[in-house]
């Protein structure tokens, strides 16, 4: 008699040793960034563990190993890491002697801290965009305010943009500085400041890149990137009116920035369209980014499915995007903290329309999620994105 026996499901192509298990992926920060790649990575079936502040942080609340802890603190990020196949990151704050000592220790970090320094501290990314022949505004590190005129007379007047070289993000730690008083502030933080030209710029635009190990990297269209008060409130993708050359211009620029600095995972390189026709650097990041979310239901690939398979090094996916226009609107606290109540009027109104909740707290301000729009006409689609986000904060009630 011949029993039935259960297949032998052990992998003996030659590019495997053995049995093949799925990956750990450790994320260090519980922000929003980190939720949207955990969702990228559960189709196919990536485990993340979630290094957070707090049980309550975005990403805290949907993954399910979560380690309260500081990442400031290297034995907590050498306990959070074993275990791990690869860490990667929900934001660039991690101290850079901590991502050495991690490296020593045999831990695989992506993007490794010879290129996370280059988001971490403005002056070192400056100079080495210097080094690479990267277009950039003019600049240079100042040591006090008297240094800061002096830059401002060397640019040809104020105003002038003054920042701390760490810790700045949505409009924190830039100041707009318009006299010799006005460039006092920015050196109480204690740290060194970087002064840059005020460029007359058309807009402001984002190169969207993700680059694996082994160098295969993809690019998304260049978008357009609407600020308000220093924070991002819109994304079009693409950008509308830029010309064709000059966008295989910002592609290819952030493709050399993400070769030359040896980035893994997704690069975001933030531009000024200048208004005689360049594009200068302004930010990078070496993460998923706001100026990337209109991805996930406009592109065939989002940049957090992207920036998953390139920190396990697997292909990368198709960046092309599915419609002619994608809008993304960031949803900002208000006076409403209900919004929830505000889903049967936005659903009914735009059937299309995807909306993506970080599961925060409600602040004046604050992000608290997104919406994206997609179409074939511009205005309806800028149009469609600004109600459902206006709606949602509850400035605007029909």
């Amino acid at each position: 008699m011949v029993r039935n026996q259960a297949p032998d499901r052990t992998v003996r192509s030659s590019g495997y040793p053995g049995r093949v298990t799925f990956p750990v992926v450790g994320m260090v920060g519980g922000g929003q960034l980190a939720r949207m790649t955990h969702e990228a990575g559960i189709p196919l079936g990536i485990k993340f563990k979630l290094l957070s502040d707090t049980p309550q942080d975005s990403a805290a609340q949907v993954v399910s190993e979560v380690v309260i802890g500081d990442y400031r603190d290297l034995d907590t990020l050498r306990s959070f890491a074993r275990g791990c196949d690869v860490i990667t990151f929900d934001h660039e704050h991690v101290p850079a002697e901590h991502l050495a000592a991690l490296e020593a220790d045999g831990v695989v970090i992506r993007p490794g801290r010879a290129a996370l320094v280059h988001a971490q501290d403005k002056g070192v990314m400056r100079a080495k965009l210097d080094e690479i022949g990267a277009p950039s505004p003019r600049h240079r590190i100042v040591a006090d305010p008297a240094d800061a005129a002096a830059f401002a007379a060397e640019a040809g007047g104020y105003p002038v943009i003054l920042k701390t070289v760490r810790g700045g993000y949505d409009g924190k730690g830039v100041w707009f500085v318009r006299s010799d008083k006005d460039a006092e502030e920015p050196f109480r933080a204690g740290v060194p400041v970087l002064a840059e030209e005020k460029v007359e710029y058309r807009r402001e635009l984002a190169a969207n890149i993700v680059r694996s190990p082994h160098g295969q990297a993809v690019a998304y269209p260049v978008v357009e990137s609407r600020q308000v008060d220093g924070v991002c409130d819109t994304v079009i993708a693409p950008a509308p009116g830029l010309d064709e050359e000059l966008a295989g211009q910002a592609q290819q620029l952030a493709l050399r920035i993400a070769q030359e600095l040896g980035v893994v995972g997704h690069l975001a390189v933030e531009l000024f369209e200048t208004t005689d026709g360049r594009i200068l650097v302004n930010e990078l990041a070496m993460r998923p980014h706001n100026s990337g979310h209109w991805t996930q239901d406009g592109a065939i690939t989002s940049q957090f499915a992207n920036h998953v398979r390139a920190v396990l090094d697997l292909p990368l996916g198709d960046p092309r995007p599915r419609a002619e226009w994608t809008v993304m609107a960031n949803v900002l606290g208000g006076d409403y903290p209900d919004m929830y109540a505000a889903y049967l009027h936005c659903m009914a109104r735009d059937p299309r329309l995807k909306i993506h909740m970080y599961g925060k707290d409600v602040k004046p301000g604050r992000k608290v999620g997104h919406v994206n729009t997609y179409g074939d006409d511009l205005d309806d689609v800028l149009e469609r994105a600004r109600h459902a986000a206006d709606y949602l904060r509850g400035t605007i009630t029909e």
